[in-house]
């Protein structure tokens, strides 16, 4: 089954030094770009992060610092790559979790305005793990009844993600799905936006799941003592926690998700503020200034001497 697309559509899948979102560094990308059409474009380059890559990681993807001691930096191809995705929605395998919220840490080291604003997220893993909990490997054997060659490098995974997505598309169709709720839908479909609802069930914020939604739409914390508080409650009781997730080993984005939240509250913290300080119109003012005035011209009461001795009968004097 092709893919209906409104708008442009692209699967990606990055190679990494580690799995650690706010210190490891991309070594390789892959994004294949898929338009209304049909027609598909793609880019793959090798990045040189700058730093050794760890045995463990060479062992998952088999690419070594030789393999990159020329490639160019992300840094070099940052806003060349954005303008490959242009508005795309975006596509990956595990991608919500990972790629997404890696991809914003290089762009925002690299200093290139790319915005996730808009678009749609669809999460090819998401779809399997709820329906069938498998591997990327497991999943093109599975649906489409293939051996995947090449497993963990860029290209043939990403490809393996968007022919497992197509297959997904006609095995699910008209498929029912019960959520924890109860609820029974068809979410499977073919449409980017439904498929966006489907693989972003947890809600999140800044995609690396410290910052979801809750079931009324606010923005919550997801982790640590404060797990399951709305953010604003917890800037409330503890102001100091702002600071303190702006300094930690927290992913850069999702320092930038904290600071527009937070500044979002002291707005409306000010707004709240000046409501509740009564105002004065500037009739107010002139009438307020009009009556000094007067008060300061009037002359003072003559004294007559039946006041005074009323005064010194008074005070004894």
């Amino acid at each position: 089954m092709e893919l209906k697309l409104k708008r442009p559509l692209v699967f990606f899948d990055l190679e990494t030094t580690g799995v650690n979102v706010a210190t490891d560094r991309i070594v390789e990308v892959s994004f294949l770009k898929v338009v209304p059409s049909g027609e598909e474009t793609v880019y793959t380059k090798k990045i040189n992060p700058e730093r050794p890559i760890p045995a463990e990681s060479t062992f998952f993807h088999g690419i070594r610092d030789e393999d990159i001691k020329d490639a160019p930096t992300f840094k070099a191809i940052a806003v060349e790559l954005a303008a490959f995705i242009g508005d795309a929605d975006l596509a990956g395998y595990n991608s919500n979790k990972f790629d997404v919220p890696m991809l914003m840490e290089e762009f925002l080291r690299a200093g290139v305005d790319f915005s996730l604003e808009g678009r749609a997220f669809v999460d090819v893993q998401n779809i399997f793990h709820q329906m069938e909990q498998r591997t990327l490997k497991a999943a093109y054997k599975f649906y489409c009844n293939e051996n995947l060659e090449n497993a963990h490098t860029a290209e043939a995974d990403v490809r393996a993600t968007y022919e497992v997505l197509k297959a997904q598309l006609t095995k699910y169709e008209g498929s029912a799905f019960e959520d924890r709720h109860g609820v029974v839908s068809y979410p499977v479909v073919n449409d980017v936006a439904a498929l966006h609802d489907f693989t972003n069930l947890s809600k999140p914020v800044d995609f690396a799941g410290r910052i979801v939604y809750n079931e009324d739409g606010l923005e919550t914390i997801n982790f640590g003592k404060h797990k399951g508080k709305p953010i604003v409650e917890v800037f409330e009781q503890e102001p100091s926690y702002y600071a303190w997730m702006q300094n930690g080993d927290f992913p850069l984005y999702t320092k930038k998700v904290l600071e527009n939240i937070w500044i979002r509250y002291k707005k409306e913290k000010s707004e709240q503020k000046a409501k509740a300080t009564p105002t004065h119109s500037v009739e107010d003012k002139k009438t307020a200034k009009k009556e000094f005035n007067q008060q300061k011209e009037e002359k003072p009461q003559n004294i007559s001497l039946d006041m005074l001795k009323g005064l010194q009968d008074k005070f004894k004097k």
